[in-house]
């Protein structure tokens, strides 16, 4: 039987890459976006608000019977979807703080709720894809790097409480080529130049680096990792920068 994989966010620069990565080794790849535009690697696209989802018990009981009718079996769910609202302390609203919290964290929660007993039938597991910003974060980050520190937290906690049922574990990408990253430089090519050069790597990620490492993390053959939080940062997180 073909193996099914859930993937949230499915139209931004990762989840597009996690799409193709899985359609390309013969998973059926249900996506998910809160955007309505074709979504080449899917078998299955589905338009799907995770902050709504939280929100609205309405909303969620609606999708949760499409659900049960176009998905009976999973073997993978990867909460990618997010959202990065920026803002400091001063600036932050609270309902900005608590959408970011909605879709980055209390979304992939209700999701593993919801699809654990179908996870859990097919030995699968879950994959949070969480951010650099758990551990290493820059001024105006304050939703998105709490959200994506208690992500992570998440990860460990729903490892150890899922023991021996459906093994949860995270990836932290650093700076991936996306357009989310462009559009926080405001495009500008000598700043994402200026990126590239200050990694070890001397160049930032590219989205099918992740989701290679999604489907290694997906396959029994490293079934003995469970609970982890895996980093690709390029080196980044071990560069302590001097003065000029």
């Amino acid at each position: 039987m073909q193996k099914a994989v859930v993937i949230t966010g499915v139209l931004g620069g990762i989840g597009t890459g996690l799409a193709k990565t899985f359609n390309e080794a013969g998973y059926t790849v249900i996506g998910m976006d809160i955007k309505n535009t074709p979504s080449p690697y899917s078998h299955i696209f589905v338009q799907f608000d995770l902050n709504e989802y939280c929100n609205n018990a309405g909303y969620k009981a609606k999708m949760e019977t499409y659900f049960d009718e176009i998905i009976p079996d999973l073997y993978v769910l990867i909460n990618n979807a997010a959202v990065q609202i920026l803002g400091g302390v001063e600036q932050i609203h609270v309902q900005d703080f608590n959408h970011t919290l909605n879709v980055n964290l209390t979304g992939p929660l209700l999701l593993s709720q919801y699809f654990l007993s179908r996870l859990e039938k097919s030995k699968g597991s879950i994959i949070n894809i969480a951010s650099i910003h758990h551990q290493l974060t820059k001024k105006r980050f304050i939703s998105y790097a709490t959200s994506k520190s208690a992500l992570v937290g998440l990860t460990k906690a729903m490892s150890v409480d899922l023991q021996g049922r459906v093994r949860v574990n995270a990836i932290s990408p650093a700076a991936i080529d996306t357009q989310m990253l462009r559009d926080g430089f405001d495009n500008d090519e000598a700043k994402v130049k200026q990126l590239n050069e200050i990694h070890p790597s001397q160049r930032i990620g590219k989205p099918a680096e992740v989701s290679k490492l999604a489907l290694l993390l997906a396959e029994d053959a490293l079934g003995f990792i469970n609970g982890a939080n895996i980093q690709i940062d390029g080196g980044i997180s071990n560069v302590l920068k001097d003065l000029d």
